[in-house]
């Protein structure tokens, strides 16, 4: 096994067997806890509706809750653990948290257990984020940064798929017995956390223990850098055009395609998004970050008018197979900028505000999106997610010509 590396003093080794072992590990363990979750998450609401009795609304009663508690946690999380200098140890508490909950699906006999069970689930989620996301950039060779971010979140994104297929396939083979499949989650979850425990080995560069005040506070904010807060601001309105995942679904629904093959539809986005990530993160490595990312807003804008002029199934594919490849081009490459404009010592400070703001435009986005769904349709709403794209590619476009970005 290769030994894992600090920023210091770096060999120039390229390619994807010079990425650190440690970045393989954080990469699958990703990997397994996403394929437990969405095994669960693509059955949890017909399981609330068809076995608890719950009503739709409590099924987005519960997920609102779950994803604003995500949310909230990331800052507290990423501040502590450049308090502590352990980013390892926080990391591990959150997946450890989320594979606890894991048997709490099965054993379920309320929607009131499912509500407990994905609150603390997301509270693991909101714990792990920030530290894993700084430890990535701990650990990743400056020269390998964007293709570290890149192959962390393709092996996510595996995950993300293939827990659905996983869940088609064993409700065929299981006669449709949900507890059984919940209970067949658990394992991948217990083994995303040994991998973490005793794959992952954290750089002695981080342990700065009280370098940082702690909890937040405005005055290390400050520190961070104007670098930051515009990258922060430009994602922000990135994510106001993205929205939900979900209105892909409802798109396919719209134009015709049976509920039994909708989930489908985020088989195709997960795919693209999970082949292009680590090639963007290796492209950004050699070229300018800002040129990919301007890219990948492209591709955005064209998936949403694909999406807002189909009329049958074929562009509604085309277009979320645009959608995951825009994916693709901006999330591991917008954590890599992040982690480029951030001091070692207040990256996990930086990931947590970002994924806090990150998480409130999500939910305004998708608030938005209904709304102009239920008023004008499903066009408009695309429409109007390629408008927000629009206006961040300037933004992207002012902020490169103002301050040129090193490759």
């Amino acid at each position: 096994m290769k030994s894992d590396q600090s920023e210091e003093a770096q060999p120039a080794r390229m390619g994807l067997w010079a990425i650190p072992s440690s970045i393989w590990a954080l990469g699958f363990v990703s990997l397994f806890m996403d394929t437990s979750s969405e095994l669960i998450h693509s059955l949890l609401p017909v399981f609330m509706v068809s076995v608890l009795g719950a009503s739709v609304l409590s099924v987005g009663l519960v997920e609102g809750i779950a994803e604003a508690t995500a949310s909230i946690t990331k800052i507290f999380s990423g501040t502590l653990s450049d308090y502590l200098g352990k980013r390892k140890f926080l990391t591990i508490i959150g997946y450890g948290i989320a594979a606890l909950t894991k048997p709490l699906f099965p054993l379920a006999e309320s929607v009131s257990w499912v509500l407990a069970a994905r609150f603390v689930d997301r509270i693991g989620k909101g714990i792990r984020g920030a530290p894993r996301d700084a430890l990535v950039g701990d650990i990743a060779p400056p020269h390998l940064r964007g293709a570290c971010y890149g192959l962390r979140q393709s092996l996510d994104t595996v995950g993300a798929f293939a827990g659905p297929l996983l869940a088609v396939a064993l409700m065929a083979l299981l006669a449709d017995d949900i507890r059984a499949v919940f209970w067949i989650a658990v394992i991948p979850a217990f083994m995303a956390v040994a991998i973490l425990v005793f794959g992952v080995q954290e750089p002695k560069t981080t342990r700065r223990r009280g370098q940082v005040r702690s909890p937040v506070h405005f005055a290390e904010l400050r520190a961070i850098g104007s670098t930051y807060w515009w990258l922060v601001l430009i994602a922000t309105v990135l994510t106001l055009a993205r929205f939900s995942e979900a209105f892909l679904v409802l798109r396919a629904q719209d134009v015709g395609l049976t509920i039994a093959l909708v989930p489908l539809v985020l088989v195709v986005m997960n795919v693209a998004y999970a082949l292009s990530a680590y090639p963007a993160g290796v492209l950004s490595d050699r070229m300018n970050r800002h040129v990919v990312l301007a890219a990948g807003f492209a591709v955005l804008i064209v998936a949403d008018v694909a999406l807002g002029l189909a009329r049958e199934i074929w562009p509604v594919t085309m277009g979320a197979a645009l959608w995951g490849l825009h994916m693709g081009l901006t999330q591991g490459l917008l954590a890599a900028m992040v982690a480029d404009a951030t001091p070692m010592k207040l990256r996990g400070t930086a990931f947590g505000v970002f994924n806090l703001v990150s998480g409130i435009a999500m939910l305004a986005a998708s608030i938005i999106a209904g709304w102009i769904w239920d008023q004008y349709g499903p066009p408009a709403t695309f429409f109007t997610g390629a408008v927000f794209t629009i206006v961040a590619l300037i933004g992207l476009i002012a902020v490169q010509r103002r301050r040129p970005a090193a490759p």
